[in-house]
């Protein structure tokens, strides 16, 4: 049997030995650092690939002064977060973007008042670099909390505050909610459909649902609304359906404020033998696949890069730490994209 010998691996020295630079200079290579000249910069860098080093991570957190991991914090259910397609196609793309910086993303959930404390811990402990936050609500103690920490932070979507408060500076990436719903509803009309109710998200909780309620609200300013709000969940969609067709058995289409809200819509009008889209034509909002590419018909809907905004937002923070100037805020385009539903 032959004994397995392990090689030594290799350290900050022999970079700095085989390049015929100092051991400061290989550090500040590997930080960054702009005080190195460019043809420097490209000889260690060869070395520690021929090399095959790999930096010591406690070390370089005593001189960066970086964890190289950034929290994701929502004020929601850890439950009903992870049965939400929305939020798993955003957190995949944020994993994505922070793996190729070599940083990883730390869920934290805020479902209690006893996690506030918690997490103003963990987040001020020196565990992360920055934060990402989602679903907050009016009144939410997060922004004022993270702005006494002074960590960078990126929200997702525009936080509906309280009257008078702002985000503080904070650059925030939301999709165009306002302007893609007037797409869909546009688009109905177009079908000819004039009796045009909405299933709205909680507008008085969530900013996309009360902007996509208005872009409802631009094109039929003087139709009497039918408007049922409901929960961004399936079972919301389809109660708020069914309320929809009690008050307005006579409605021939319906906006509804996500796709997840619009399968339990289309559950419903199925239920109560209506025809989609010859008795009722239905739209969305959001474009996972893995929803309006199923629905029994595919489902017209409001196409926005859920996966890129969590890039977006994972970039956006990783450049507010290292002290770039960036937007306030982002705001990314929708398209409407039809199917059979409407």
């Amino acid at each position: 049997m032959t004994q397995r010998t392990h090689a030594r691996r290799p350290t900050l020295e022999d970079v700095a030995r085989r390049s015929g630079v100092s051991k400061s200079t290989v550090s500040r290579v590997i930080n960054g650092e702009a005080k190195v000249r460019a043809e420097v910069v490209d000889r260690v860098r060869g070395v520690i690939a021929d090399l095959g080093y790999v930096p010591n991570q406690a070390a370089r957190q005593l001189v960066t002064h970086r964890t190289g991991a950034v929290a994701v914090v929502a004020a929601q259910p850890e439950n009903r977060l992870f049965l939400d397609p929305f939020f798993d196609c955003l957190l995949r793309g944020i994993r994505r973007e922070l793996a190729r910086h070599g940083a990883q993303a730390v869920l934290l959930f805020l479902d209690e008042p006893d996690d506030y404390p918690r997490v103003a811990d963990y987040l001020g402990g020196g565990h992360v670099d920055g934060a990402l936050l989602f679903s907050l609500r009016p009144g939410d103690r997060l922004p004022e909390m993270v702005d006494r920490l002074g960590l960078p932070v990126v929200f997702g979507g525009r936080p509906l505050l309280r009257d008078g408060d702002t985000v503080h500076g904070h650059a925030y990436v939301d999709g165009d909610n306002r302007g893609g719903a007037r797409q869909a509803v546009q688009h109905l009309l177009s079908l000819g459909r004039r009796r045009i109710a909405t299933v709205a998200g909680p507008y008085d909780q969530e900013h996309s649902a009360a902007d996509r309620l208005a872009g409802y609200r631009d094109v039929l300013p003087d139709a009497p609304h039918l408007v049922e709000k409901a929960d961004y969940t399936r079972q919301g969609g389809a109660d708020a359906m069914a309320a929809l067709l009690d008050r307005g058995p006579d409605l021939d289409a319906v906006f509804v404020a996500s796709d997840l809200m619009a399968a339990g819509a289309l559950q419903t009008l199925r239920e109560r033998g209506r025809r989609v889209p010859q008795d009722v034509a239905v739209v969305g909002f959001d474009d996972l696949a893995s929803i309006a590419e199923s629905t029994d018909p595919p489902l017209t809907t409001v196409h926005q890069d859920v996966e890129g905004m969590g890039r977006l937002m994972a970039r956006l923070l990783l450049r507010k730490g290292e002290g770039v100037a960036e937007a306030s805020s982002v705001v990314v385009p929708t398209r409407l994209v039809r199917r059979a539903s409407a």
